[in-house]
């Protein structure tokens, strides 16, 4: 009886947990039933790419999205007070993608130590994602990329960020 009453117990948590979901799901309101019923024809729809991306194919420049965030901590005086994720993107001459991808460990690091520094002297607090910050932070982040890249990357964006404090 001991080892069933556990199980018991947790099937009973799961089973109302579930039920008070159902419960208090929002009901949907009639603009998402409409958008349910709602048929696009697809031979009418036509897609124009943006200028700005016809100017970086025209001007020769790709894209490179990094495989893995970037996790920062904030630390305080005694522990770790935040964490700080970021998603970065390298903006590069059409065609160094493989160059991008096979110096991605060593521009990782540099990366790394950039956000790292820029934690440390408190770019991280207050409103991180002011204009001003972001600016230097990108700017900091371009110039770590220069030795690796060299005159193939152009720009270093921040594509995600986001602070978690604990």
């Amino acid at each position: 009886m001991r080892k069933i009453l556990p199980i018991l117990l947790a099937l009973i948590g799961t089973g109302a947990g579930v039920g008070a979901g159902l419960f208090l799901m929002p009901e949907k309101t009639a603009e998402e039933h409409a958008a349910v019923d709602c048929v696009v024809p697809t031979e009418e729809v036509q897609h124009e790419a943006p200028k700005d991306a016809e100017e970086d194919v025209a001007a020769g420049r790709e894209y490179v999205k990094l495989n893995n965030q970037f996790v920062i901590p904030i630390v305080g005086p005694d522990r770790v007070q935040a964490l700080v994720v970021a998603s970065l993107s390298v903006e590069v001459a059409t065609g160094s993608t493989e160059t991008v991808y096979a110096r991605e460990p060593k521009l990782r690091d540099v990366f790394l130590q950039v956000l790292f520094d820029h934690a440390n002297i408190g770019g991280f607090e207050g409103t991180f994602t002011s204009g001003d910050r972001m600016s230097i932070l990108r700017n900091a982040l371009l110039e770590s990329a220069k030795p690796i890249l060299g005159t193939d990357v152009t720009d270093v964006l921040i594509t995600e960020i986001a602070r978690q404090d604990s």
